[in-house]
């Protein structure tokens, strides 16, 4: 099979071992790459019930037969682990070179296991792997540490690193390659709990295509097609160009949720930010659309400005000055947190406060101030900063008292921007998806927006229609290829498939794709399963259910044109035709093929 290594190296950081392990070409046939190879790889290298910190759980890195290619948005990695944050499965996406190069050293993935003696960097090239000791690069922020590592040995060296908060295991600490980040679940304390600092790779190890001509054909087309009205919303403002519409709609969520307007939003607003012309447009490699902004302050320093930031650190927390809710989203980059979790857990602590059940100096809605003083303690796990590390489910349990039924989690990952009771079917792809509360995963939310069902309901005709868009998300995940590229393109599946034909010289099929989605649910399914998953999980908090009290959540008289909540009776509906349309059991519970099982436990 051509566009493959056909191995993956099996790492041990501790003793700098490395062993070359084949990779069957019907693994690839099947998964595909990317999301889908990593969480193959994760449940063959792992046991049942394992500590995610502990020095045999490993963290994967997994590339893909289009990562290489120049196609439109072909440079990803997927970082794959079990998760500190929720124990259960946590897979990431990484922009930029970091994929070119991995896949460069000669490798389909690296499985990186053990713990170093001491901070260490992990080297990666074609036919070596070194672990070199490098104490002196904590407490530097990830880009500080990865300019330090390319200037001692080598500018050629791409580099994914941890900030403070990777180094203090904060359970949603990040990985950080060339500004761009594998955020949510605490990948970054993954990497820091085998004390390894950052990871670096390099190598020119390509795989030629098949048909390199037909494939070329199908690189220009799509970078065309990249160009047109599908993606012209990231080309202009980016994701942040979601704020005012959400906010119009009533699903800007606000002061932790607790409503989806707020007349102050426009200060937080793209437009505002745009009207100055202080905002730069930056493009990961080997992307036309480029839906990157960074807004140049005063000093000449660069933040991103995404939707997600700006509505964690913003809106969620009822700080309405741009200014510190930009400083916010410096700092977390800097400090390397997740800024969903950590305004998700921070708006939750304010919650606490207003209600009395909790006592944090620097924790208030609407106070920046605070803010921006309590989010290094986090970092570091210092003073109050050391319960809001905990994150927001580990904090409700600790505090108790009904708090549990407005912490806005699921399965422990915080909620992203979108207010669930006015995008009921993104509420339900939300609560049953295998890493938590992850939009990205669902794309369920295409389905609300369409017009095309009653966003403010739910019913178990829109299932079928949520199932596909969950899987064209898992297909696109191990291609790989950005989320924002499929408004490009005619059909995820079949374009999809004569991309693989091209360039592996297999035939591809749409059904072989669609079959792929299926199957890569299935597998994160299953290593739920395996760390204890339960069906309790796959819900919301009692605050986005219609017959909700107070004391638990729901307001119960909402504003105007705000959402009401979601009928308990409906989603449990929705959610049981959800478990039968999956193949799984009206538990949630799936039973894996007998053979996928013997393949998994050949592992060496």
């Amino acid at each position: 099979m051509r566009g493959v290594h056909g191995h993956y190296l099996r790492i041990d950081a501790g003793s700098g071992r490395a062993e070359r392990v084949p990779l069957p070409d019907a693994v690839h046939r099947r998964y595909l790459g990317g999301i889908g190879l990593g969480t193959w790889l994760l449940l063959r290298e792992s046991g049942e019930g394992y500590d995610p910190l502990s020095p045999g759980a490993p963290l994967v890195f997994a590339f893909a037969p289009l990562v290489g290619t120049a196609l439109n948005t072909s440079a990803k990695a997927a970082v794959v682990s079990k998760s500190p944050l929720t124990e259960r499965l946590n897979d990431a996406m990484l922009s930029s070179g970091f994929a070119v190069s991995g896949k460069g050293s000669g490798a389909d993935a690296l499985v990186i296991t053990g713990t170093c003696e001491r901070w260490s960097t992990l080297f990666v090239e074609p036919g070596s792997v070194t672990v070199r000791e490098t104490p002196d690069l904590c407490g530097l922020d990830a880009s500080q540490a990865a300019a330090v590592i390319q200037a001692r040995w080598g500018e050629d060296w791409d580099v994914v690193a941890i900030g403070v908060a990777g180094e203090h295991a904060v359970p949603f600490a990040t990985l950080t390659h060339d500004g761009r980040h594998a955020g949510r679940g605490g990948t970054g304390a993954v990497l820091g709990s085998k004390r390894l600092k950052a990871v670096a790779v390099r190598g020119a190890e390509r795989c030629s295509p098949a048909d390199a001509s037909s494939l070329d054909a199908l690189r220009r087309d799509l970078k065309q097609r990249s160009l047109g009205p599908g993606t012209e919303k990231y080309r202009t403002t980016g994701t942040l160009g979601n704020l005012l519409v959400f906010n119009r709609i009533g699903i800007l969520p606000t002061q932790n949720f607790s409503r989806g307007q707020d007349a102050r939003a426009e200060s937080l607003s793209a437009e505002g930010l745009f009207e100055g012309e202080r905002v730069e447009r930056a493009t990961c490699r080997d992307c036309m659309i480029g839906c990157e902004k960074r807004y140049v302050g005063p000093d000449g320093g660069t933040t991103r400005l995404e939707y997600e930031n700006v509505f964690a650190l913003g809106s969620l927390l009822g700080i309405w000055n741009r200014d510190t809710v930009l400083r916010a989203s410096q700092m977390c980059d800097e400090l390397g947190m997740d800024t969903i979790s950590t305004g998700g857990t921070y708006a939750f602590a304010a919650e606490c406060v207003e209600r009395g059940l909790l006592e944090l100096p620097g924790v208030r809605f609407g106070d920046g101030e605070g803010l921006l003083t309590v989010l290094p303690k986090i970092a570091r796990r210092e003073d109050e900063g050391a319960l809001l590390a905990l994150g927001s489910r580990a904090l409700a349990r600790r505090i108790g008292q009904g708090s549990e039924g407005f912490a806005a989690h699921v399965k422990g990952l915080e909620l992203p921007g979108y207010h669930p009771g006015g995008l009921q079917t993104l509420g339900l792809g939300l609560a049953v998806g295998a890493r938590g509360a992850d939009h990205n995963k669902s794309g369920a939310y295409d389905l609300d927006l369409s017009g095309s069902v009653n966003r403010f309901g739910l019913d178990a005709k829109r299932v079928a229609a949520m199932i596909e868009l969950e899987n064209q998300a898992a297909v696109l995940d191990s291609l790989i290829l950005c989320k924002f590229v499929r408004r490009a393109l005619t059909d995820v599946y079949g374009d999809g498939a004569q991309m693989l034909t091209a360039l592996t010289g297999e035939t591809f099929t749409s059904d072989d794709l669609r079959a792929a989605g299926e199957a890569i649910h299935d597998l994160k399914k299953l290593f739920n399963q395996r760390q204890g998953w339960q069906a309790k999980e796959d819900t919301l908090p009692s605050r986005f259910y219609r017959a909700a009290s107070n004391g638990g959540g729901a307001h119960a008289a909402p504003a105007e044109g705000e959402p009401e909540g979601i009928d308990p009776q409906a989603f449990s509906a929705a959610r049981a035709e959800y478990y039968r349309q999956r193949g799984w059991s009206l538990e949630g519970r799936w039973q894996p093929d007998p053979d996928l099982l013997a393949t998994l436990r050949q592992a060496g």
